[in-house]
């Protein structure tokens, strides 16, 4: 039996939380959901937790997300006698007044008190779980109290303060034990406060994603090299990105594929990036999904293919309303290249592209000039191609134009 928990919810704490990069996340679900079956009610809490979402497990670790089975499983685990599935089920708004009848426990305060002791011995996931109850006011439920508690406005701030304040402490020590969500709250508390009971500390924040990088946690290790980006700090940056990709944080997946299709702060290579971009598509990561596209579009570093391209363009488009691959989107549609020729959709991609990209603006002088899909203005279209500078095939093209006496363009 574990120190806190049974061997098996102790082994998924390690696997789920506390080395969350060692692979054996699925490994350990599977553990949980045979120890629920077997009565284990804290099993049964932790494995309702892996279904819940990015919110209460990390990502990485591909669990299914189902909320319906969640919320019976927490229910499962308060009558199963799990003190930790009691505050849970009370923080997820799922401790309803028939189902605490068939808790046993005394009251919400037994339970608590299972979970404090635990805490206090040194469990993460418990200090996290008591971080909590802080953080979000559980403890007014737990206590038994509200503001007709108290004898004034000021009385039931003062304890509002002190109460919320345990949090950080708590927090604190989850981090330093493995639960990087702890750090996450953290972040939030620091940032934002609590209405008008605690104040923000903005600074208390600085060096938190370095502390969860070090300690090896993949979605922090992510969270630095991004502040490293802000930062300026590319090499730094990229070393933390590739950190957190090679330990399964597919966010960082974009930025390693990035370095490599640009060769800046490593060697060249678009195969390689093509290969970071795609394990990023698990997640529809939409810059994985533009810049693979683009490849497969142009051909680099993987077989030139229209087709696959233009529909992870598009798919990343539905997916966020980006509009980065509008300049191969017109290509494609001008062209037919992937997609049916059409002019006149053409049009409406490359009109919403920056105008200082040259062959959008090539592409659009042709289709005015030429009056393609739209009628001829050969005045807008000279305008659009000599926007292009010294683009060769825009300046071959404005070769058949000329201005009359009159100061109007027309065809030579």
């Amino acid at each position: 039996m574990g120190r806190f928990f049974s061997d098996v919810v102790e082994q998924a704490l390690r696997d789920i939380y506390y080395d969350m990069a060692s692979g054996h996340g699925q490994e350990s679900f599977r553990r949980l959901e045979e120890a629920s079956e077997a009565g284990d009610g804290d099993a049964t809490c932790l494995l309702a937790r892996c279904l819940c979402g990015y919110q209460y497990t990390w990502v990485g670790h591909g669990f299914p997300e189902d909320d319906k089975r969640a919320e019976k499983l927490m229910h499962k685990s308060v009558e199963q006698g799990s003190a930790v599935g009691v505050l849970l089920a009370l923080r997820s708004g799922e401790l309803s007044p028939q189902l605490m009848q068939k808790m046993p426990f005394s009251s919400l305060q037994e339970a608590f008190n299972i979970v404090l002791a635990k805490a206090e011995q040194g469990d993460a996931f418990c200090q996290y779980t008591i971080g909590n109850v802080y953080f979000w006011w559980d403890f007014l439920r737990i206590e038994g109290k509200g503001r007709d508690s108290f004898s004034s406005d000021a009385e039931f701030k003062n304890y509002m303060k002190n109460s919320i304040s345990k949090c950080e402490g708590w927090f604190l020590k989850a981090y330093e034990g493995g639960m990087y969500h702890a750090g996450n709250n953290l972040n939030n508390y620091y940032q934002k406060g609590d209405e008008d009971f605690i104040p923000p500390m903005p600074w208390k924040c600085q060096g938190l994603w370095q502390k969860g990088a070090d300690k090896g946690y993949p979605p922090h290790q992510y969270l630095y090299a991004r502040e490293l980006d802000k930062a300026g700090k590319t090499d730094n940056a990229f070393y933390w990105h590739k950190k957190a990709m090679d330990n399964g944080e597919l966010d960082s997946c974009f930025y390693v594929g990035l370095a490599y299709e640009r060769g800046d702060v490593v060697p060249q290579d678009c195969s390689y990036a093509a290969s970071c971009y795609e394990k990023g598509l698990t997640i529809e990561n939409v810059g994985c999904l533009n810049r693979l596209g683009a490849l497969y579009f142009d051909g680099k570093g993987v077989p030139q293919n229209y087709e696959k391209g233009v529909q992870m363009i598009l798919k990343a488009h539905e997916l966020s309303d980006s509009k980065w691959g509008f300049p191969y989107l017109g290509k494609a549609c001008f062209y037919g290249y992937g997609l049916p020729q059409d002019y006149t959709q053409a049009r409406k991609y490359l009109e919403q592209v920056n105008a200082n990209h040259v062959e959008s603006s090539y592409l659009l002088g042709l289709i005015y000039a030429q009056g393609l899909g739209v009628a001829p203005d050969i005045k807008r279209g000279v305008e659009y191609l000599q926007r292009t500078g010294n683009y060769p095939p825009a300046k071959e093209e404005l070769k058949n134009y000329k201005k009359t006496l009159f100061g109007k363009w027309v065809r030579r």
